[in-house]
């Protein structure tokens, strides 16, 4: 169990990190991390070392995600919602939901791997190297494909 603990105590930021860039709301990416730890533990036995229990973790976090999404848990609290209030006028504020909402609509239309590098390297702030890691591609890959996604996004506000 003490080893468990380490475990914990080492990957629990970067996990929330990459669920938090799955999911868009801190909340939800922290009950998404502690269920993936929990399920981590239940299923450790599970784990063969074939690749990083980084990637394994978060292979979990990510299986987490889209059952919570595709059972429409997806829900945002009164205190979400006050977060998400700027202290600019309802005019700016309107803008930037429609700017932010072109983005994401601009994202979803792009083709895997674009699409998740993309999400992963700004909203998840993930390092290239941990880009990689997750995909078992080399970082080169990594910021190959983040490259020609942000081509193809620039290309698409044009």
């Amino acid at each position: 169990m003490a080893e468990f603990e380490e475990v914990y105590n080492l990957y629990f930021k970067d996990v929330y990190r990459y669920a938090l860039s799955l999911c868009k709301n801190e909340m939800l990416a922290e009950e998404l991390t502690q269920e993936t730890f929990f399920k981590a533990l239940k299923g450790i036995d599970s784990f063969d070392g074939t690749c990083k229990l980084y990637v394994w973790l978060c292979q979990i976090a990510k299986n987490t995600y889209f059952s919570v999404y595709k059972k429409g848990q997806r829900t945002e609290t009164d205190a979400d919602l006050e977060r998400l209030a700027s202290a600019a006028g309802p005019e700016e504020d309107q803008i930037k939901k429609a700017e932010a909402f072109e983005l994401h609509k601009r994202l979803h239309t792009l083709a895997e791997p674009y699409k998740e590098v993309f999400s992963l390297r700004l909203f998840g702030e993930l390092s290239f190297a941990q880009i990689a890691e997750l995909f078992g591609k080399t970082e080169s890959w990594a910021r190959v494909t983040y490259h020609r996604a942000r081509l193809k996004m620039k290309e698409d506000l044009s």
